[in-house]
């Protein structure tokens, strides 16, 4: 059930009062230890079949990735130690550092970043781009291995060094030759840290080790690029769900990060002097997303309804509820990123529910029943799913909420059938705004059917003008393209955005050192005693 904030707020006082000491499942001493809540417990452990940013954060720890995206956007060589491209664009040849060994202890060969690459290619969108242009690949000694192209891809570092999901992390050739579309079983990187995946229980706790070979690069860290120091050596991931439990366990000292703490919990952690509190950069998106292969919302008319219905600060009051972290965003792309226009935003989003209920009769809306899934203990994904069960009140669109927990969201999330198949209708969901940068990165605005992200939006004029975008390689002109891309999006409507929040975390100032980034890095961060 979706979290009572005043309850809570209470909760965290009282238990702050009272010396509150969580019943720990992990190591007793504090030493060098980081203990750290996140948004959700850890539920699996492949981050190429997975968008969740809780495995990416993990696939952080463990693995590396050939290139890496700083905090200017800009693509920096990781793994990679020296590259070189043939002058007609059509061959890319990579040199790996010297010194790098999986958590098993084998060296990192040509083979395994090969098989990783084209692992991850299959499963993420501005991989599945990239595969388009692979003629080849081509072990040339084990710690060198060439690209062939069957035309020129100039965008092919910034694939390999994409900051979120879907991460090209590097893994052991046996663990890459899972089939992409099943889950890997063996957690074994070349990162900073190893997986103790025996101590793992899935959805109750997960810890790290640091891994004593790793060898980082010397420049000094930046987003996901740089050196990464591990001067931690344990990280626990405390799984504490209920927010005034976790308040009170970081006002006490018993963790020292906690990822996503309620909004109106901070002003009793902003009273605490241990406490620093910083915004995620970038932000994230609120958003619904329909299932396009099923009525109602296979029409693209009823979608653009409910997308002129939409009121984005009922979403963001309702998730957040304090202007100071919320801003209204009618657009597809990063706002103030280079390629972000909102061009067809106002036009589409005027919340005007009478005019959304004209819209309705004109598509052709039949009273077909829509499921509207919504996660229970997702408060985030949960209170824009009550948002949005009144509005389709207002718009007399016959709706249900189905409210589930999360195990059980994934599960039907993936089912495309009708509602009454066991499918669905629509769900909301939040994405990081480090996903949404430009069109190659963002997964949700592939509409290419069955190959897209759950809800399998097809539009052949919207797959036309991101490939457009992808080969221009003039910017004036790419953003050009990117405003009709976007243009062309709220015509179609691939998903409706409902808004950009800010999300803050809040750790004890013990810990020095931190990587501010969109996604949530552990190197480089040291802990006073």
């Amino acid at each position: 059930m979706p979290i009572n904030r005043r309850n809570a707020l209470k909760g965290a006082a009282a238990l702050a009062a009272s010396g509150f000491m969580p019943n720990r499942a992990f190591s007793q001493s504090r030493g060098n230890i980081l203990r750290f809540i996140p948004s959700t417990p850890l539920p699996s452990l492949d981050p190429i079949t997975a968008t969740s940013y809780v495995i990416r954060n993990h696939g952080y720890l463990i693995y590396d990735t050939l290139f890496a995206t700083d905090a200017q956007f800009g693509i920096k060589p990781q793994m990679v130690e020296a590259w070189e491209t043939a002058p007609d664009g059509l061959k890319w040849t990579f040199r790996l550092r010297d010194g790098l060994f999986f958590h098993d202890d084998q060296p990192v060969r040509a083979q395994d970043c090969i098989a990783s690459i084209a692992r991850w290619s299959k499963r993420d969108a501005f991989g599945q781009t990239f595969a388009t242009f692979v003629e080849g690949y081509d072990a040339l000694d084990q710690r060198s291995f060439a690209i062939r192209l069957k035309k020129p891809f100039p965008m092919l570092p910034a694939a390999l060094g994409k900051l979120s999901s879907n991460v090209p992390f590097i893994m052991p050739e046996r663990v890459a030759a899972t089939d992409h579309m099943k889950n890997i079983t063996e957690a074994v990187g070349s990162g900073p840290w190893r997986f103790m995946d025996k101590q793992w229980v899935p959805g109750q706790n997960a810890i790290y080790e640091r891994f004593a070979k790793y060898k980082p690069r010397e420049e000094a860290p930046s987003w996901a690029a740089g050196g990464k120091v591990a001067r931690i050596d344990r990280i626990e991931w405390v799984a504490l769900t209920e927010a005034s439990a976790a308040v009170g366990a970081l006002m006490q000292g018993e963790v020292d990060w906690y990822e996503q703490p309620p909004v109106d919990l901070l002003p009793v952690l902003k009273g605490n002097k241990d406490i620093a509190i910083e915004n995620v950069p970038l932000g994230l998106f609120l958003l619904m997303r329909f299932n396009q292969m099923q009525p109602p919302f296979n029409n693209p008319g009823i979608r653009r309804a409910v997308m002129m219905a939409v009121n984005q600060t009922d979403y963001m009051e309702a998730v957040v509820g304090d202007k100071a972290y919320y801003q209204e965003a009618k657009t597809f792309l990063t706002p103030g990123s280079p390629m972000s226009t909102g061009a067809g935003g106002a036009e589409a989003m005027q919340a005007n529910i009478e005019k959304a209920k004209a819209m309705l009769r004109e598509a052709g809306y039949k009273d077909e029943k829509v499921v509207l899934l919504a996660p229970a203990d997702q408060p985030i994904a949960y209170q824009q799913c009550l948002v949005t069960e009144d509005l389709f009140k207002k718009l007399g669109i016959n709706s249900e909420l189905v409210a589930t927990d999360w195990a059980s969201f994934i599960g039907r999330r993936a089912n495309r059938g009708a509602p009454e198949q066991g499918g669905w209708s629509a769900f909301h969901t939040l994405w990081s705004c480090a996903d949404t940068l430009n069109p190659a990165l963002h997964p949700l605005m592939r509409a290419n059917g069955g190959a897209a992200w759950f809800g399998w939006p097809d539009d052949p004029a919207m797959e036309g003008l991101r490939d457009q975008w992808i080969a221009e390689p003039d910017a004036g002109k790419q953003k050009e393209i990117a405003a009709s891309l976007e243009r062309r999006a709220f015509e179609f409507v691939p998903y409706v955005p409902a808004g950009l929040v800010q999300q803050p975390m809040a750790f004890r100032k013990s810990l020095t050192g931190m990587v501010l980034s969109p996604a949530q890095f552990f190197w480089n961060m040291e802990k006073k005693a």
